[in-house]
């Protein structure tokens, strides 16, 4: 039993490095999630061209939205004390912000896959100064 534990725990290493390489295979495309973001998902509308939270439907919501040029996030979706994380945009994205006591204007897109989720994160990061 001793060796087998052993020869498992030699394994454990390369599991873990299998797995990030798989994490960041998985990455997001920052230029399909543009596309997405100025195109079917309607993001710029809302949230601007460049991200800042100045798009032309802006002025009608309270509080406005989030400014991804800032980074300035306000909703903490799994409760691990910080906000803007992957897990927070893709909950946000995925079932709107009203669902995390956010604005209710910022609606659910239930039918994105992980993927063109993952792809629109990508773009919403790079969108930083």
């Amino acid at each position: 039993m001793k060796k087998i534990t052993r020869d498992i725990l030699k394994l454990l290493p390369l599991a873990f490095a299998t797995y990030s390489i798989s994490l960041s295979a998985t990455a997001g495309d920052a230029a399909t999630g543009k596309a997405i973001y100025n195109g079917e998902g309607g993001c710029a509308a809302c949230h601007g061209a460049t991200g800042a939270g100045d798009g032309v439907a802006a002025a009608a919501f309270n509080p406005k939205p989030s400014s991804f040029a800032a980074a300035a996030f306000r909703i903490d979706t799994d409760g691990d004390g910080k906000t803007g994380t992957d897990t927070d945009l893709a909950n946000i994205i995925k079932n709107g912000a009203a669902k995390y006591g956010g604005n209710a204007g910022m609606p659910a897109k239930a039918n994105y896959s992980d993927s063109k989720i993952s792809n629109l994160i990508a773009y919403i990061r790079s969108l930083k100064k």
